[in-house]
C-alpha cells in the first residue's frame, strides 16, 4: 500500500506544471535577448562596412581632383572614418593611381576592424575600396 501512494505522489508531482511559468519567462527571454543583441552586432558591422565604403569613395573622389594629391585624399578618407567610427578604425589606408577600364583613376582602399563584441574585433578583417577617375587641367 506504501509503494502505491509513493508512485501516485510521484505522478502527481510530474503531472504538475506549477512554477513552470517563471522558467519558461527565463528561458524565453534569454533567447530573444541574444537575437536582439545578435542582430544590433549585425547592424553595427554593415555600419561600420558602410562608413568605410563611403569614405574610401570620398577620399578617391578628393584625391582625383586636379589641384589635390593622392595624400590629401588618403587625409580625406581617414578624417571621414574617424569622424564617424573612430581612430581606431582609421588605421591603414592606401591610395594609388590605377588604369580602371583603360583611363586613369585614383583608387583608396581601406583594411580595418570588423567588429564582432561591440566594437571590438578582427584587426584588418574587413576591406573596401573605392574609385574615381582622375581629373586633369588639360
Amino acid at each position: 500500500m506504501r509503494g502505491a501512494s509513493v508512485g501516485h505522489r510521484v505522478r502527481a508531482a510530474l503531472a504538475d506544471d506549477a512554477g513552470s511559468s517563471p522558467v519558461e519567462f527565463v528561458l524565453v527571454g534569454a533567447l530573444l535577448t541574444l537575437l536582439t543583441l545578435a542582430v544590433i552586432q549585425l547592424a553595427l558591422g554593415v555600419y561600420v562596412r558602410n562608413v568605410a565604403h563611403d569614405a574610401a569613395v570620398e577620399g578617391a573622389f578628393h584625391a582625383a581632383l586636379a589641384d589635390t594629391t593622392l595624400a590629401q585624399g588618403a587625409e580625406r578618407t581617414r578624417e571621414l572614418v574617424t569622424r564617424a567610427v573612430g581612430e581606431a578604425y582609421a588605421g591603414d589606408i592606401t591610395v594609388a593611381e590605377s588604369a580602371d577600364a583603360g583611363s586613369p583613376a585614383v583608387r583608396v582602399t581601406v583594411r580595418t576592424t570588423l567588429p564582432l563584441l561591440g566594437l571590438l574585433g578582427v584587426a584588418r578583417a574587413l576591406e573596401v575600396t573605392g574609385h574615381a577617375p582622375l581629373e586633369s587641367l588639360d
